[in-house]
């Protein structure tokens, strides 16, 4: 972002809010496999590598919207939104375009490839970017950067998070 005073968010915080994340998601693929596969889905021998189209649905697709769906939304996931951290444009300090939003997906697998070390990155960058957030032009940063610059995202009823001297509608 182009303020000099800019925080981001460190990569324990991130690394906590990417289990938290990925548990919670579980909490939903899991039960949905489980209800249409019955408890052999865990039996490699009876279903194979992959036990049907269902799976490949709800494991592969279904977490590309969930979690670009939150990062629309709110530009976090669940646990982010807990830490009180926002993902904006590294550049401008807004909302990513849906293009920034699907570029760091994709970073995802980038990042995790080479043994993790993309995630691994935010640890020792200087803007705790991981590979994910330098293919995207992203940055994660604390809920208060965006308050300071009147930047709050919207919460679910369409009203702006309160700031000093801001009761606005958006």
């Amino acid at each position: 972002m182009n303020t000099p005073n800019s925080t981001y968010t460190g990569f324990w915080l991130r690394v906590f809010a990417a289990i938290v994340d990925s548990v919670l998601l579980l909490l939903v693929v899991y039960p949905l496999l489980i209800a249409i596969y019955g408890w052999s889905y865990f039996d490699t021998e009876e279903t194979g590598f992959v036990a049907g189209p269902a799976e490949l649905v709800i494991v592969w697709v279904l977490p590309i919207f969930v979690v670009i769906g939150f990062w629309i939304w709110r530009q976090a996931t669940p646990a982010k939104m807990a830490i009180k951290v926002a993902i904006v444009d590294a550049a401008t300090g807004e909302k990513p375009t849906m293009k920034q939003w699907i570029l760091r997906y994709i970073g995802y697998f980038v990042s995790i490839v080479p043994l993790g070390l993309g995630y691994v990155w935010v640890a020792f960058d200087k803007r705790k970017q991981g590979w994910h957030d330098k293919l995207a032009g992203t940055v994660v940063v604390p809920r208060t950067e965006l308050v300071s610059m009147n930047r709050v995202p919207e919460d679910s009823l369409g009203v702006a998070a309160s700031s000093p001297g801001s009761n606005r509608r958006r």
